[in-house]
């Protein structure tokens, strides 16, 4: 049986959300045992020329809302990229998760051959559905979910492989 539209979008970016939203968490626990202010880390980035933490959660959940939608030929929901704390960045990780929560199975299966197109800053892009989701969306959400996670890490938060994969979630 061939893996559907839906199972390959929706189920991938809940359980990574859900993961990301636990190692949050880990970032409150781990500032508040060092006592240090977790607005050190929302605004941390990797290098002077990449985001910051703070965006990085926001595009990843921007490409985690947007396929979903695109896919099910929705209108993407905007939100105001105005999270500065982590407890706002868990905020919009749960509006996403409610977001994406409300697409059928339905909605997005045979959204193979759909046309998706989307602006991507000067320019605009045109895709065929699957391709969108394989080669632009999966890719993009799993860059900013591994970049924010990199950032934590490399401000010591205590997080590893399995906390990526949602252990701590009972998700592996």
């Amino acid at each position: 049986m061939a893996l559907s539209m839906y199972d390959a979008s929706v189920p991938a970016f809940q359980r990574s959300l859900k993961a990301l939203d636990a190692i949050l968490d880990k970032a409150i626990a781990y500032a508040d045992a060092r006592k240090f202010d977790t607005a050190v880390l929302v605004s941390s980035r990797l290098a002077p020329d990449m985001y910051p933490f703070a965006r990085q959660v926001q595009m990843a959940s921007d490409h985690a809302k947007g396929c979903p939608a695109r896919l099910a030929g929705v209108a993407v929901p905007s939100f105001a990229d105005t999270e500065g704390t982590i407890p706002e960045l868990k905020g919009r990780i749960a509006k996403t998760l409610d977001f994406i929560g409300t697409l059928s199975r339905e909605q997005i299966d045979g959204s193979e051959e759909r046309a998706v197109s989307l602006k991507a800053g000067p320019r605009e892009l045109h895709f065929k559905g699957q391709d969108y989701l394989v080669f632009f969306a999966l890719p993009n959400f799993y860059f900013h979910l591994t970049t924010a996670y990199a950032i934590l890490r490399h401000n010591g938060v205590p997080v590893g492989k399995l906390d990526f994969l949602g252990a701590s979630q009972g998700l592996i």
